[in-house]
């Protein structure tokens, strides 16, 4: 009995708690009385912004704590911070001025307190430290603008960039949005002799209205290449480890993949048709692509391509195994586990008679975007340079290697990938 009378008065007394904390939001109409203004204790400088340490009012229907400031386009923008914590940021302040801050009590009705002034100098913010890290390149048809965002904020990178076309002027900005802490974007299809300067500039805008100075990088010229022609490649046997220079054929070690397991079929890599739907457009593994027998397992397996002749190469494309439906509007094996999405690109070396290996990449998985714009951009081919930080062609070959180490499941680190459906290499014949 004694025990029910304990738990029946421990139940009143957490209903009267609850009653006085929820008097806390009880509006009344005739309240105008404000609420005590906080007591700010100190303040410590963020990149771009402050955090405020202060003591709140003792008011029983203090709902928040509350900040704004103004910028010098006159937008004001407005931060706040429930009665339950001791801190609040204000962030979005576009540079190091020193900066007045208005921090202030709201209570439940909506009256406010007194203003507390307190003023502030920034770190440098988002914009200014991204705006010193872009850098503008030379590419194929093209050029690339890289930045890094340590603080992974949101921001804006407009591209600004004015040419000749034929004789016709044009002048030209393309947008980006990013909070990736190391972005890469390109600038493609401009096809433009390598005679012919491209005029760049760049500036960076965060969400808060703040912008950097448009960031003058002057004339480039853009690097020249085309498509090789695939008639004249010729894809060994599966394990055949030799390559032929000069009439002399030298065994690398390496074996050529198997890739003709079930509808697949290797010759079905070149034939200029991308598996899209039900045509069924790509070779497969089978799960023992690196020479055929199930001994030697699934991957690393290795493309190796006689290209017929000697050609600097630039770039390669390749696109994957989509088998995703009649209407083309399905996912599919896109950026998934059939499909190799971390791969090595090699050239032969005549003088050292060994495979170079030239660069080790990841494809990036298209994030935020639906399904059918992720079949639009696997149905487009996934874009490599051989030397992604500083383009260039590589030394004169006749034989090329694309090693396919990963797929992209469980962040590249599985060896699933059974197919590709088509893979294209850009470049110059060789003098």
């Amino acid at each position: 009995m004694k025990i029910y009378k304990w738990m029946w008065a421990l139940a009143i007394i957490i209903w009267f708690g609850a009653c006085e904390e929820g008097s806390r939001f009880q509006t009344s109409g005739s309240d105008t009385t404000p609420p005590g203004k906080p007591t700010i204790l100190r303040w410590e400088p963020l990149y771009g912004g402050a955090r405020f340490f202060y003591k709140i009012p003792s008011d029983e229907d203090l709902l928040s704590v509350n900040a704004e400031y103004t910028n010098d386009k006159g937008k004001t923008f407005y931060f706040t911070s429930s009665f339950y914590t001791d801190s609040l940021d204000v962030v979005g302040l576009g540079n190091t001025d020193p900066k007045t801050i208005k921090l202030y009590s709201v209570d439940r009705a909506g009256n406010r307190s007194e203003t507390v002034d307190v003023e502030i100098v920034p770190y440098e913010s988002s914009i200014t430290r991204v705006a010193k890290t872009l850098s503008v390149k030379s590419g194929f048809s093209s050029f690339l603008v890289d930045w890094q965002n340590e603080l992974e904020q949101l921001i804006n990178v407009y591209i600004s960039f004015k040419y000749n076309d034929g004789g016709h002027p044009r002048d030209l900005v393309s947008v980006f949005s990013s909070n990736e802490m190391k972005e890469r974007r390109f600038i493609e299809n401009l096809n433009l002799p390598s005679t012919e300067p491209v005029e760049v500039s760049v500036r960076v805008e965060d969400h808060y209205g703040n912008s950097t100075e448009n960031i003058p990088f002057g004339e480039i010229f853009l690097l020249e290449d085309e498509a090789l022609d695939k008639t004249k490649w010729i894809i060994p046997n599966a394990n055949d480890s030799t390559v032929t220079v000069n009439g002399k054929k030298i065994n690398t070690g390496v074996p050529a993949m198997f890739g003709d397991n079930l509808e697949g079929r290797m010759t079905k890599l070149i034939d200029g048709i991308i598996d899209r739907g039900d045509n069924l457009n790509f070779f497969h593994t089978g799960s023992r692509g690196r020479t055929g027998f199930s001994r030697d397992g699934n991957m690393p397996w290795n493309i190796i391509i006689d290209l017929g002749d000697y050609y600097e190469l630039s770039r390669v494309i390749t696109v994957q195994r989509h088998t995703g439906g009649l209407a083309n509007i399905e996912r599919g094996q896109y950026y998934r586990a059939e499909n190799c999405g971390e791969f090595r690109l090699y050239v032969f070396n005549d003088q050292t008679e060994q495979w170079d290996s030239i660069s080790t990449q990841r494809t990036p998985i298209p994030q935020g975007v639906s399904d059918l714009q992720i079949v639009k951009l696997g149905e487009a081919g996934d874009m490599a340079y051989f030397y992604p930080d500083d383009p260039q062609y590589t030394r004169p070959t006749r034989w090329f290697r694309y090693e396919g180490l990963h797929c992209f499941d469980d962040n590249y680190s599985s060896t699933g990938a059974n197919c590709m459906s088509e893979l294209t290499l850009y470049g110059k014949k060789a003098k």
